[in-house]
């Protein structure tokens, strides 16, 4: 089956599932998926779906034709049966991996054997006292350990995420260095959205960021997805190059024109943009006749969040768009 497409000519092609809200780590910047610090004990929790859930969606997703997942939490490696859900994904997937790396040691090897193809590790500093300061845990070694791990099982490249703020706006430089003088890194900086965490002090220009790399780039593209630039930087002694690219939704009616994907909560919701949760759709007992209602209606109801569901003020801001009021 062909993908669907929603009002405004995009085609979902990729969903996002969260597995559990469940984290070992506290990272000061955490949205959890937008939905807001609903973390809690680290046991598994009743109301996360189950593999078989997880797996009846992807496969009704497939009918969709959906191509790419993503699994996500909290720490997706905090479920145990994660080998499983890879395992049981739809062959013709793409699976991806966002995590914090802590449980590659010992598990990457696994992933790979399941069918995981990708990953992303979350690093936000190379400092081990500023990478506890902004993670509230001590788990730097691990974590480096991890990535080793991934690249070992033969997840090349290996994208470590870094949220872009102010306590790590500073770190941007050597993390650069870092992946351009080690094969098979790369870098992710994700813009700080202080709409979803709060505090909006610190927030940066990420325009600033762009123009830095920019400066510093041998060459740079832009992919087809959210036309993200991509900057390929030259090591020190000239002998490796390293991609960076910037992940930059906050007031981008670009990035939102060109968004691909939904999103799955842990509890079986259906999410239509990571900035909203008004349009949270549950998938009742999960038959495959219900998710393939509920996926319809979220992927028909999708709006491009700036420039569209939200519009500018006459101050210069945003406000929500009258026409999809108690739409």
């Amino acid at each position: 089956m062909n993908s669907l497409a929603d009002d405004h000519g995009r085609e979902v092609t990729g969903v996002r599932v969260s597995l559990t809200d469940r984290c070992n780590f506290d990272c000061v910047y955490c949205h959890n998926e937008g939905l807001g610090d609903t973390r809690g004990p680290m046991d598994p929790q009743d109301d996360e779906m189950s593999a078989d859930e997880v797996v009846r969606f992807l496969e009704v997703a497939a009918e969709f034709g959906v191509g790419k997942v993503k699994f996500t939490g909290g720490e997706p490696m905090l479920r145990d049966d994660l080998e499983e859900i890879i395992r049981r994904t739809p062959d013709h997937m793409e699976v991806s991996l966002t995590t914090n790396g802590t449980f590659l040691p010992g598990r990457a090897e696994g992933l790979v054997e399941a069918g995981l193809d990708r990953v992303n590790v979350s690093q936000d500093a190379l400092d081990p006292e500023a990478f506890a300061e902004i993670t509230k845990s001590g788990a730097y070694d691990k974590v480096i350990e991890g990535v080793h791990a991934a690249l070992d099982a033969g997840l090349d490249p290996v994208k470590l995420n870094m949220v872009v703020f102010e306590h790590t706006a500073g770190y941007v430089p050597e993390m650069v260095d870092h992946v351009a003088e080690n094969d098979g890194l790369q870098l992710q900086l994700i813009q700080y959205m202080p709409e979803l965490t709060g505090k909006p002090e610190w927030n940066i220009d990420i325009e600033r960021v762009h123009g830095w790399l920019e400066e510093q780039a041998v060459r740079v593209e832009r992919r087809e997805m959210h036309h993200r630039a991509r900057y390929w930087i030259e090591s020190d002694d000239g002998e490796g190059e390293g991609m960076v690219e910037i992940v930059d939704p906050v007031e981008n009616p670009e990035f939102c024109a060109n968004c691909h994907r939904v999103r799955v909560t842990h509890e079986g919701y259906l999410k239509g943009c990571l900035n909203r949760n008004d349009d949270l759709r549950s998938m009742g007992e999960m038959t495959k006749e219900e998710i393939r209602e509920t996926y319809r209606e979220t992927v028909e109801n999708r709006v491009p969040f700036y420039g569209e569901y939200m519009v500018r003020d006459g101050d210069g801001g945003w406000e929500m768009n009258d026409e999809y009021v108690n739409a």
